[in-house]
């Protein structure tokens, strides 16, 4: 067995979104297409080349040192149930499906098997995601020095030793994205409610939206001072921002909001 991310053989299990975004990370990253075999029966045409232009099988040749899960959690256990005997006695486990926890997996796997359970967001697209993983007593330090260098390629990466914390992270940054965009949303129907032409309103919220993501990324300072030093006393920014920090006010609905993702995680891990 090999931890090496040059010599180690992975097996990946689904190249959709997140899985596809994975595999270009890997590949950007280095990771030798020599030591990839990528299963994904439906794969996108820019995923489709990939596979193809690197000759990335779709079956490893042998037991591989780490098999990472990108599947939809609703079909995980028939998935399991075709690919499980490919692992080996010593091969690991990624699994970035969201609400599957390490022992509804591990039931899948010889006793004793190493899990790794991460949740990572769309952003990871792009090379910009954030991912929250959590490792089982059986995962080696080894073994999670790949794992880390696998996600990251993808993003940053943070670990946990309390994989309970997932529910939440999954409703935070996972769901994450989702707020934002619709965020986008509602800020061009407001300009558009205010009199703007719907291009000019949508091309302003999407601006704004990527340009303060992007400030908020660069700069030291808190959000709350970047907030703070947008705002004038008295001005237009204090006005609309007396509506959202009033009542009911923006915090509490995304309070509400990543409550009632939370439940939702902890229904589908239950």
């Amino acid at each position: 067995m090999s931890w090496d991310k040059q010599r180690a053989s992975i097996f990946l299990a689904g190249a959709g979104r997140m899985g596809g975004a994975l595999l270009r990370g890997w590949l950007a990253a280095g990771f030798p297409a020599a030591s990839l075999a990528v299963a994904e029966p439906d794969p996108s045409p820019e995923i489709a080349a990939l596979l193809k232009s690197h000759a990335i099988p779709a079956k490893p040749k042998a037991a591989p040192d780490l098999m990472v899960l990108a599947v939809k959690p609703q079909i995980m256990n028939i998935v399991l149930t075709a690919i499980a005997p490919l692992a080996g006695p010593d091969t690991a486990v990624l699994s970035i499906a969201a609400g599957r926890t390490v022992a509804s997996i591990a039931a899948h796997f010889p006793p004793g098997t190493a899990i790794v359970r991460a949740m990572p967001n769309l952003p990871a697209e792009i090379g910009r995601g954030i991912t929250v993983a959590f490792a089982s007593e059986q995962v080696t330090p080894e073994c999670r020095s790949l794992c880390d260098a696998l996600l990251h390629a993808a993003g940053e990466v943070a670990w946990t030793g309390d994989e309970g914390l997932l529910d939440a992270v999954t409703a935070l940054s996972g769901s994450g994205p989702a707020y934002v965009f619709h965020l986008v949303e509602c800020l061009a129907d407001a300009g558009v409610a205010a009199g703007l032409p719907k291009d000019l309103a949508g091309q302003l919220a999407r601006a704004t939206v990527t340009g303060a993501g992007e400030l908020l990324n660069r700069s030291p300072l808190s959000p709350a001072t970047l907030r703070e030093n947008v705002t004038s006393p008295g001005g237009t920014t204090a006005a609309g921002l007396s509506v959202l920090m009033g009542e009911p006010s923006l915090k509490a609905l995304v309070q509400e909001t990543v409550a009632a993702a939370t439940r939702r995680s902890r229904e589908l891990s239950s």
